[in-house]
């Protein structure tokens, strides 16, 4: 199924199923040649980001890689961190470390906002 034939079965089945995808960050829209083209990158890094376990795609019916926005967006803050020099695991801990730190301010926050 191509991702055409995909959208139309989603969207046909039911005309709200495919609209709720539509705005979820993680659900996974996009091949790895239209993410690699949309973050100005090649597949291959997007593979290297995989094999460093920084972003695991789902994998289509076929097994090619698909990825959400939300990974789209780890991949492009990885891509800004090596083009400013940074080594490739260097620059995955560091966005790691980035995430921990903001899931932990929202605990915080949620926690201070429940007193």
């Amino acid at each position: 199924m191509t991702p055409d034939t995909q959208t139309e079965t989603l969207l046909s089945s039911s005309p709200t199923a495919g609209a709720a995808h539509f705005d979820d960050d993680d659900y996974p829209a996009f091949t790895m040649g239209r993410a690699a083209e949309m973050l100005g990158t090649t597949p291959g890094f997007l593979r290297s980001l995989d094999e460093a376990k920084l972003i695991t795609p789902q994998r289509s019916e076929g097994g090619h890689r698909r990825y959400s926005r939300y990974q789209l967006r780890i991949a492009a803050r990885a891509r800004e961190l090596v083009d400013q020099g940074t080594a490739l695991e260097a620059a995955c801990r560091i966005i790691i470390l980035e995430d921990q730190l903001a899931e932990a301010l929202r605990i915080n926050q949620e926690r201070n906002d429940q007193t």
